[in-house]
């Protein structure tokens, strides 16, 4: 490991938290370069929700070299990117009854989500965009004004003007509808909230320590913003392709975004791709207008096309869903058997957070759980909440094994 701190930026993180040199990772699993295996409840920050190295995604990436296929061809058409866009009309947004046209932004996260606040303060004519409190969004220079942690805001010295943050689901306590406060701050011209282009939030707050939106909070946000001409951007970075049981996360919640970001999971096989979705008559782009140059990805266009087989039937959806009751179930059994923690498990589908009020105790239960073979993230404002983000493919016999080691790893630092 002596390389990586002689050569590699302080900014490294993952590689301190998770000090192993890894060689080789399959399903669920990954191996470090002694072999030894590690039941990943990381996955890539959510990059490789059908597990490592997927047979059939690889095997089609592997014809598509030895086919001399287009590699990069900036927005140029290909047929990598004919077959996505084909595929995913007819597997995903069709049945779902979703008009959208896609825009291929650069290959990240924070990229598309760069694109969707641009495309909104475009397409509106306003210049304000309402973001939400533990909202994370990307650390690029728009992304990072609607990201809220202090830890990654307070270095930047960029401007963070025309963003007003607002109290998301469940942040002023259960007694309070914070939609009716949003509502409040739209509707008095006296707030000093200026009426704003869009609001950009996730149904699922992943690294803001596992919030879960309520559907009824999501549907009246919905409505503010239909009736107040607001766009509704969607971050599905992480909670989307599948991570809450469906392909979108705001399936649920029965509404439609205006706009969409996607990424992260969309290759299927932890290749950078990512996208925004968007209603047409807000597609208001000059053509260049927001480029760059490794948009549409032809390799992870060849992945992405294979990895949307998963949703051709709901079969996919229901074992998603089964794993989640598991994962739900066995994490509250922890919680009750160990109320010296006093913790509060919260989460749905295949992403859930164990939080736990003291952080230093969270963190020695994560490194307790690294020497026992689980790589556990923590999130949170305060790093607080232990993350289980499982590869969607998980047996169920992996998944209580990594779950019983972790339970192991709460007895030993708390006895």
């Amino acid at each position: 490991m002596k390389i990586f701190q002689q050569m590699e930026s302080e900014v490294r993180s993952y590689s301190r938290a998770f000090p192993a040199l890894f060689a080789r990772a399959k399903g669920a699993s990954l191996y470090d370069a002694q072999g030894r295996e590690y039941i990943d409840f990381l996955s890539g920050a959510g990059t490789v929700n059908y597990g490592h190295n997927n047979e059939a995604m690889k095997a089609a990436l592997i014809a598509y070299l030895q086919a001399d296929g287009v590699v990069h061809s900036l927005d140029m058409a290909t047929e990598a990117k004919r077959n996505f866009l084909e595929k995913f009309s007819a597997v995903i947004l069709k049945p779902r009854g979703l008009d959208y046209k896609i825009q291929f932004s650069g290959p990240t996260g924070a990229n598309a989500v760069e694109a969707a606040l641009k495309l909104a303060r475009k397409a509106k004519g306003r210049a304000n965009v309402i973001a939400f409190t533990n909202g994370f969004h990307g650390l690029s220079s728009g992304a990072l004004s609607v990201t809220s942690n202090a830890f990654y805001r307070h270095e930047a010295f960029t401007n963070r003007l025309n963003v007003s943050f607002m109290p998301y689901d469940g942040y002023l306590g259960e007694a309070v509808n914070t939609a009716d406060y949003l509502r409040r701050f739209i509707e008095d011209t006296g707030s000093g909230v200026d009426l704003p282009a869009a609001m950009i939030l996730e149904t699922v707050q992943a690294d803001g320590g596992i919030n879960v939106a309520t559907v009824p909070w999501l549907r009246q946000v919905a409505h503010i913003c239909r009736e107040s001409d607001i766009l509704l951007i969607v971050d599905d970075i992480q909670a989307g392709n599948g991570r809450t049981g469906t392909f979108f996360s705001f399936e649920r919640a029965e509404i439609q975004p205006d706009i969409v970001a996607v990424s992260k999971s969309l290759s299927g096989i932890g290749l950078p791709l990512s996208i925004v979705l968007m209603r047409p008559e807000l597609d208001q782009w000059l053509p260049g207008e927001h480029t760059g140059t490794f948009r549409g990805n032809n390799l992870a266009l060849v992945t992405a096309a294979q990895a949307l087989s998963h949703w051709e039937t709901d079969e996919f959806s229901k074992a998603i869903r089964s794993k989640g009751e598991l994962l739900g179930k066995r994490l509250s059994e922890i919680q009750a058997r160990h109320p010296e923690i006093d913790a509060e498990v919260r989460g749905i589908g295949l992403i859930w957070g164990l939080e736990i009020p003291n952080p230093e105790l969270s963190g020695a239960i994560s490194r307790e759980a690294f020497d026992r073979g689980v790589i556990l993230e923590r999130c949170g404002a305060q790093e607080n909440v232990l993350k289980f983000l499982p590869p969607l493919i998980i047996s169920d016999e992996l998944l209580e094994d990594g779950l019983e080691r972790v339970e192991q790893s709460i007895q030993a630092v708390v006895r």
